[in-house]
């Protein structure tokens, strides 16, 4: 689980941001004086403490003001509609975070239950024909006429027979690529199939009729 799908708003930056609103809104308007921070709350049902902190981020952003012995003095209602913005924008921010970890573990769990499935028809082949046990290696030509070209746009298996059950890149193998995937220059394909499948599948790759 990502780190950010456990973010949470602190109790004081909630409490800054309903402030800034009222006074963005003119429900508190610009020039007047907020309660003192006992009072704040109370009405928050917080400590004075957490009070305490969201006048110092309102203060900080120039929204207001604490006078020693005098309360709380609104200072700019045009700060506070900019700062109350630039919490819905970092707010949206975090939710895009989650949307991300959340997206990332659905890619993680399917490619799980791709390279199972992949697994599952290695073995179906090896049980059902004795000519399919392993998967047969193909480089492909510096010059193939497919490199550059997807799976699916080539309709590999249609024009071949053959199931492509991954692709080598150097060092890094593609399981199940996909109709999607695009032939690319030194790939060494993995396809299962008869000796016509592999025969077929060989030309197909050399662009032999």
């Amino acid at each position: 689980m990502a780190c950010w799908e456990n973010y949470t708003t602190p109790r004081y930056l909630k409490i800054a941001v309903d402030l800034s609103a009222r006074i963005a809104s003119g429900e508190i308007p610009e020039g007047s004086r907020l309660k003192g921070r006992s009072t704040l709350a109370t009405e928050y049902n917080v400590s004075p403490e957490t009070i305490r902190r969201s006048v110092s981020i309102l203060s900080d952003k120039q929204v207001l003001k604490s006078l020693l012995g005098s309360g709380i003095v609104i200072l700019s209602r045009e700060n506070a509609i900019q700062f109350v913005k630039s919490f819905k924008d970092d707010e949206r921010i975090s939710d895009l975070y989650v949307e991300l970890g959340e997206l990332a573990e659905k890619r993680r769990s399917m490619d799980e239950k791709i390279d199972s499935l992949t697994k599952r028809i290695i073995d179906m082949y090896k049980y059902k024909r004795s000519d399919l046990i392993t998967p047969v290696e193909i480089p492909l030509p510096h010059d193939s006429p497919i490199i550059g070209k997807s799976i699916g746009e080539l309709e590999v298996w249609h024009n071949t027979g053959a199931t492509i059950i991954g692709v080598v890149q150097q060092k890094d193998i593609i399981l199940s690529p996909g109709p999607y995937y695009e032939f690319c220059e030194a790939d060494r394909v993995l396809i299962v199939g008869d000796g016509n499948v592999i025969e077929r599948f060989n030309a197909f790759v050399n662009g032999i009729s």
